[in-house]
């Protein structure tokens, strides 16, 4: 008896490697189709906008997303803030379900995340939140992450927007935040700010970051800033002009734009007060290229207020050991073995 027959399959193995080979070898001989020579038919300028919680991204954004379709322009808005309240001024008010929760409760379920359970539109602004989990329960950086390959298998890539707004935090800075920036996920950044310190600080921040990514081979660049709540004293102005930014609209604190908004109405719409103001930011933030930006110091930023607002005339005194306990010097037992010279 033969110790080592040849299994009976082995016949039909080697054939099938063989056919499977000629498979591979028929498709390698196959010449790849010729790269397009002729003109670029629709691009996709995806803008990430950032700003200090608060600083009034979502308000901007909802009124440009809505003058911008009003202008025949498809539009896809995303909230990538945790708080995913983006697009609740686009719906007067109501909650959009996030990706991230949608995900979650079709993965129980057994069921895949259709378009249709986490896109909704009005007017021709197509709108979703990205989503993040509740508090403590774990990292709102990780949840964008996880919602942009949500995004992806939903074939986010071939949706043929004209314009992709991401509403992102700007003074969170763990890497799901900067995913646009450090990954090259849009083409230039936008910053919100007002003329307060903190809001020019996160501004700066994020300049700060583009020009990081930029040194490593990025390629995003900052298209400008827009000046929310202004009233005229110029800090906001003057730090775009030192940072190398163009200011791309300047929305005023006027009394009738802030009750507005805080009934949940649209004032970009053509034909109101505001349009005019919504209108060139439309157009603004289509044209302007994405810049490399300057950022500021910290004494470059607490030079665009006055002393008396800011302290920076405060000479900071080191503190001592006395300040803290009462003492000069504490003497604390140790096991250190001291050996006697010899």
């Amino acid at each position: 008896m033969n110790p080592n027959p040849i299994p009976a399959t082995a016949p039909v193995q080697i054939i099938r490697r063989e056919a499977m080979a000629e498979v591979l070898r028929a498709e390698a001989a196959v010449e790849p189709d010729a790269p397009s020579t002729g003109p670029v038919t629709k691009t996709t300028q995806i803008i990430a906008i950032y700003g200090k919680g608060g600083i009034g991204k979502s308000f901007t954004l909802a009124n440009l997303s809505y003058m911008m379709a009003q202008q025949g322009k498809k539009v896809l808005l995303i909230g990538c803030d945790p708080k995913s309240d983006t697009t609740s001024l686009l719906f007067g008010g109501k909650a959009c379900p996030t990706i991230i929760e949608t995900s979650s409760k079709k993965k129980l379920a057994g069921e895949a995340v259709a378009i249709g359970d986490v896109c909704f539109k009005r007017d021709g602004v197509f709108a979703m939140e990205l989503g993040g989990p509740e508090v403590g329960r774990g990292c709102g950086g990780r949840g964008i992450i996880h919602g942009f390959e949500t995004l992806e298998k939903l074939g986010f890539h071939d949706w043929g927007f004209d314009f992709v707004l991401l509403d992102f935090l700007g003074d969170v800075v763990c890497g799901g935040f900067g995913l646009p920036i450090a990954r090259d996920m849009c083409q230039k950044v936008i910053v919100v700010g007002s003329n307060d310190l903190q809001s020019l600080y996160v501004a700066n921040n994020v300049c700060s970051a583009v020009e990081y990514f930029r040194k490593l081979g990025g390629n995003v660049g900052v298209a400008g800033m827009v000046i929310n709540k202004d009233d005229g004293t110029g800090e906001a102005a003057a730090f775009a002009a030192n940072a190398g930014i163009p200011v791309l609209a300047a929305i005023p604190a006027h009394e009738d734009i802030r009750r507005k908004s805080a009934s949940y109405e649209i004032i970009g719409r053509p034909g109101t007060q505001w349009a005019p103001l919504f209108e060139t930011l439309a157009t603004n933030v289509a044209e302007a290229p994405p810049m490399r930006p300057k950022p500021q110091t910290q004494d470059q930023l607490l030079g665009l207020f006055s002393a008396e607002v800011t302290g920076r005339d405060f000479q900071m005194q080191p503190a001592t050991l006395f300040d803290m306990c009462g003492k000069t010097e504490i003497v604390k037992e140790t096991l250190e073995v001291v050996y006697d010279a010899a």
